[in-house]
């Protein structure tokens, strides 16, 4: 197996309330960026660095997504979903409900972020690590965002989104690799957050850190949304 044949799990199951009034009838990932939907920006970005298999966790308007994408087979990309159902099931609870289609091994990024890095360099890097979970860090000292792993050494030493530590001067970047396996042990069907599965593997010296120096861009605020829209309109030919 290599960094190619991963297929990428993409979080795009959430109301996205911090978006509104804008994903009162539109999903995040058709929200427009730099005159298109954001999602297509995201299958360039992925396409170039050789990824072409995509999982969409989907759920509030999700067919909206089905609908205008459809299989990928018109980006040169497959795409399948995987719904929720009637309740959403949280980050963690949507990657479990999508192992069936997402297999050993694979990449997970939210459908809200914009990540211009090396995509084989960290898949590769997981795959050699021989550990159940990989995090991208980005030693952000609070600026972007709350800064919330203790990162030393080349190793994640706390990750906790609600307690602060002062040696927290990382920020979980937004893009993982997992094994199937770091699931176990957590219910199906029910609600999960991704960072609880992540947090559970630090102690068992599972999840491997891997630091990225170029910052992230998100959708995930209307300040993000503007940014990331300038910088697109900017690179466009």
């Amino acid at each position: 197996m290599t960094a190619s044949d991963l297929p990428v799990a993409i979080l795009a199951g959430g109301l996205a309330t911090r978006l509104r009034p804008i994903t009162e009838k539109v999903p995040k990932l058709l929200v427009e960026v730099a005159g298109e939907p954001f999602f297509s920006h995201q299958i360039r970005l992925l396409k170039a660095a050789g990824l072409t298999r995509l999982v969409l966790c989907v759920g509030y308007l999700g067919e909206k997504i089905v609908e205008q994408y459809g299989d990928g087979s018109t980006w040169g990309v497959k795409i399948e979903y995987a719904f929720d159902g009637p309740k959403l099931l949280g980050t963690g609870g949507a990657l479990i409900a999508a192992l069936p289609k997402l297999g050993d091994a694979f990449y997970v990024l939210y459908g809200d972020s914009y990540l211009p890095v090396d995509y084989q360099a960290v898949g590769n890097f997981f795959l050699q690590s021989g550990q159940l979970g990989l995090m991208t860090v980005y030693e952000n000292h609070g600026r972007y965002d709350t800064s919330n792993v203790w990162f030393e050494g080349g190793a994640i030493k706390v990750y906790d989104k609600k307690n602060r530590l002062p040696q927290m001067h990382h920020i979980d970047y937004g893009l993982g690799v997992f094994r199937a396996a770091a699931f176990d042990g957590f219910a199906r069907d029910a609600v999960v957050d991704l960072a609880e599965v992540q947090k559970s593997l630090v102690p068992r010296r599972q999840l491997a850190g891997y630091e990225i120096r170029q910052r992230f861009y998100e959708i995930g605020s209307h300040d993000g949304l503007q940014e990331l829209d300038v910088l697109l309109r900017q690179r466009a030919p």
